[in-house]
């Protein structure tokens, strides 16, 4: 396996880990609120979406027969509708008698490794990722490389992983979440209603010019 394949693969899942999205969102209230061990944990769980989505985009990019677009389709209506109800929460929070906003995740591993298997943002930006970065490869890409260019990318997430759990973790930006807490939870909210209307529309507009 050529080197710079690799080196390639892993900087296309570092850039594709850091994308901002929904997860991302997400994972600056938990990190920023509950600290960086509750980020972690929300990455790695989101850690197996990362892992399904990059195996399909590969997949697809090798050139075998990738899933049919009906199953990305329907899945776009679940996502928006798991986006949508986020959203909704997070316009609608309220400040507790204490004073704190209700915005803690219980288990956030079990947050993030739905928000991975569920991102509409997931097959999409994955291929388009990772076909920028080994377009210049092609003649080398083989099936056999593919457990490789996973592992390379793995490698990548996990990197991007480090960065935004330093980054959302840090003092400075923790203090600034709190003293604007409300406001950054109802606009990440407005931004998570804006991906779910957007994710149910193309999903709908998919499926009915099938049908069509």
């Amino acid at each position: 396996m050529n080197t710079s394949l690799l080196i390639a693969s892993g900087t296309a899942g570092f850039v594709y880990g850091v994308l901002p999205g929904p997860a991302v969102l997400a994972l600056f209230g938990i990190s920023a609120n509950q600290g960086r061990s509750a980020g972690a944990a929300f990455l790695s769980g989101h850690f197996v979406g990362d892992i399904v989505w990059t195996t399909l985009a590969l997949t697809a990019i090798v050139g075998a027969r990738s899933i049919g677009t009906e199953v990305f389709d329907v899945l776009g209506l679940v996502c928006g509708g798991y986006l949508g109800w986020l959203g909704w929460r997070a316009l609608t929070v309220k400040r507790a008698q204490d004073g704190r906003l209700d915005t803690a995740v219980r288990r956030p591993m079990r947050r993030g490794l739905i928000f991975g298997l569920t991102n509409p943002k997931g097959y999409p930006v994955a291929t388009a990722t990772f076909t920028a970065m080994l377009a210049s490869y092609a003649a080398g890409l083989e099936w056999s490389g593919v457990p490789a260019l996973l592992a390379a990318a793995c490698c990548g997430f996990i990197a991007a992983y480090v960065v935004l759990v330093a980054v959302t973790g840090a003092a400075v930006v923790r203090r600034f979440y709190r003293r604007h807490e409300l406001w950054i939870v109802r606009a990440s909210g407005l931004l998570f209603v804006g991906f779910a209307v957007h994710a149910i529309t193309t999903s709908v507009a998919g499926l009915a010019g099938r049908r069509a």
